[in-house]
């Protein structure tokens, strides 16, 4: 479980690298700038750690399921070298998915302006600078990485619901406790990332608005990757007790 949140930290620290900085020098320099260049950079390393949490979120859930349904087994089915193997695999998905997306999206004409309305480059607000009828590569890639996303939360969910039908049969109250304390983390940060994307990409047109794109962007590309480490830390019951301490004095 450790390995993978360290690979799950990495991704966030990415991430809030990849967005955060060029926004707070661009308000510090009272600019909205940014080169051709760093634009496709920007939107490579988004895509890529976005893609890499949600595919060592799937990863993480299969160390959950295998931990609580077959305790047995999990020394055999998630060795060291299975870990290194499946973490591996996450980034190198994650590498090429960011990798056809940044290519197939700068290849593209712009026919309207250059004018994102967004802090970050990303491909939504990059298409609509597209001419109409060039940007269907794209929207079949698009689909195609939304359907791998979907499949990643259908085998999250089928693996909790299997989580759950062993942990309620569990005898003693201590170690149903035990169990849901292991996965709580887990699912805390699947939630708070699935539910910021979800919103910001699928709320009704009606409701659509500058402003709201912007805290809604910030929420799913800024939040959960800074949450996350806290979410998880929470386990330890030094800090437990250090942040209740903070609260209470």
């Amino acid at each position: 479980m450790f390995f993978f949140l360290l690979n799950l930290a990495l991704s966030d620290l990415g991430s809030i690298c990849t967005t955060v900085p060029k926004a707070m020098h661009n308000s510090l320099w009272d600019t909205r700038n940014i080169s051709y260049n760093g634009c496709a950079a920007q939107l490579f390393f988004f895509v890529f750690f976005f893609s890499t949490e949600i595919f060592l979120l799937t990863v993480m859930c299969y160390d959950r399921y295998v931990s609580i349904c077959k305790p047995l087994h999990y020394g055999t089915l998630l060795g060291s070298r299975a870990c290194a193997h499946m973490a591996a695999a996450a980034w190198a998905s994650a590498f090429l998915n960011a990798l056809l997306h940044t290519a197939n999206t700068f290849s593209l004409p712009l026919c309207h302006g250059n004018v994102l309305g967004q802090f970050f480059c990303e491909i939504p607000q990059i298409l609509k600078l597209f001419c109409s009828k060039s940007y269907l590569r794209e929207l079949g890639l698009l689909v195609f990485s939304v359907s791998l996303g979907c499949g990643c939360f259908v085998f999250i969910v089928f693996s909790y619901v299997q989580i759950f039908r062993i942990v309620l049969r569990i005898p003693s109250e201590q170690g149903r406790h035990k169990a849901f304390s292991t996965c709580l983390p887990h699912l805390a940060v699947l939630s708070l990332f699935i539910s910021t994307a979800a919103f910001a990409y699928l709320k009704p047109p009606s409701i659509s608005s500058p402003s709201l794109d912007l805290v809604l962007s910030v929420l799913y590309s800024v939040v959960p990757p800074a949450l996350n480490p806290l979410i998880y830390s929470l386990r330890n019951q030094e800090l437990k007790a250090a942040l209740w301490t903070l609260i209470i004095g």
